[in-house]
């Protein structure tokens, strides 16, 4: 017999969120599936996701396997292209470009073809990662119109504060002033900014973890925003062990039993890609019943609290986020975030 841990992906709940978006908002959505669809798998949340007008993620080949995979929607390089010799791919197989250097630039200039490439101009209003400076704008925006190979130009840029108390007005501003005369597509949402901030939703809104059923809020669930989870991971307790007071468990011994008390080991571990630094306390669910994580997380196995839960035992099923156990909130326990998560799901679980 394998292990039994494995991720569940429901691929309803992922139609189920991209609806729920699409009722906040009339802009055009983007659906961003960036690193293997945040853990979901690329082409299989694309598929889900046909009805949203157009994808995002970070790698050529990425967007070239989803164009011979039959999508025809809008597909866009969100770090664009890195390389000149990317660009007569990206014309071959009708990818839009994020463009928000100066060296990307160059690389276009010097570029030979006449007609059809999209180009998104990305400015630098505060979160200083990416794109051009308010100072460099308007030269860079006239280069980029008077190249013969760009077609459609379409403005955005990144909020770095959209989901905590800072908020998005500074930004937005710096994006009015700069852009507030040109008759051209824009895009500043993220999915914080879409559920947070209407102002903002323009005409291409960019949802990317909601889409997954995590909030972008430390104080929303995503329960509270109407959004459910795609991805339940989940496994079996393959062992049971009595304590006494005064026992250790795990590596270094860092929990120490102040009473008799029985636990349950899980075959799950960071090599499938729960988070190591997870300390005792971390929320799980065991028969359906919630309990917590107790000591330090190993490679293959984590070790649970079975003291309150008599009829657990060896097979017991055990989430360990998803469906009955917000992603949200073993990330924040464990000191991350729901994205690193979803990301960190080893090769080696199953998906069913």
């Amino acid at each position: 017999m394998s292990r039994p841990i494995h991720a569940k992906l429901d691929f309803s709940a992922l139609e189920h969120n991209l609806r729920a978006i699409r009722r906040r908002t009339d802009a055009r959505v983007m659906a961003v599936i960036k690193a293997e669809a945040y853990g979901h798998g690329l082409v299989r949340a694309a598929e889900a996701l046909r009805a949203a007008d157009g994808f995002a993620l970070l790698d050529l080949q990425d967007a070239v396997r989803l164009r011979e995979a039959g999508f025809r929607q809008p597909i866009l390089l969100l770090e664009g292209f890195f390389a000149a010799d990317e660009l007569p791919l990206l014309a071959e197989y009708e990818l839009a470009s994020v463009i928000h250097s100066s060296q990307q630039l160059a690389q276009l200039s010097a570029y030979p073809r006449r007609g059809g490439l999209a180009v998104w101009l990305k400015l630098n209003t505060g979160m200083n990662r990416l794109g051009f400076t308010p100072a460099q704008f308007t030269q860079v925006l006239e280069t980029v119109r008077r190249h013969p190979a760009v077609g459609e130009i379409t403005l955005m840029t990144h909020f770095a504060h959209a989901d905590d108390a800072v908020g998005v007005e500074a930004q937005l501003a710096c994006f009015d002033a700069l852009v507030g005369g040109q008759r051209l597509p824009r895009s500043l949402a993220n999915s914080a900014a879409l559920l947070r901030y209407p102002q903002t939703h323009a005409d291409w809104v960019r949802p990317g973890i909601s889409l997954y059923g995590a909030s972008p809020f430390a104080e929303v669930s995503a329960e509270q925003l109407g959004l459910r989870p795609v991805m339940t991971l989940a496994s079996e307790v393959i062992s049971v062990t009595e304590l006494k007071a005064g026992d250790r468990v795990g590596y270094g011994g860092s929990f120490c039993a102040e009473r008799a008390m029985r636990i349950g080991t899980v075959a799950c571990g960071y090599a499938d890609g729960y988070p190591r630094h997870a300390p005792t306390g971390t929320p799980v669910l065991v028969g359906g019943q919630r309990t917590r994580t107790l000591g330090r997380v190993s490679m293959d196995m984590l070790s649970v609290d079975l003291s309150e839960l008599p009829e657990a035992g060896i097979g017991s099923r055990v989430v360990l986020w998803g469906e009955g156990m917000p992603v949200d909130e073993v990330a924040r326990a464990a000191g991350t975030i729901s994205y690193e998560l979803l990301c960190a799901l080893a090769r080696r679980v199953p998906i069913k």
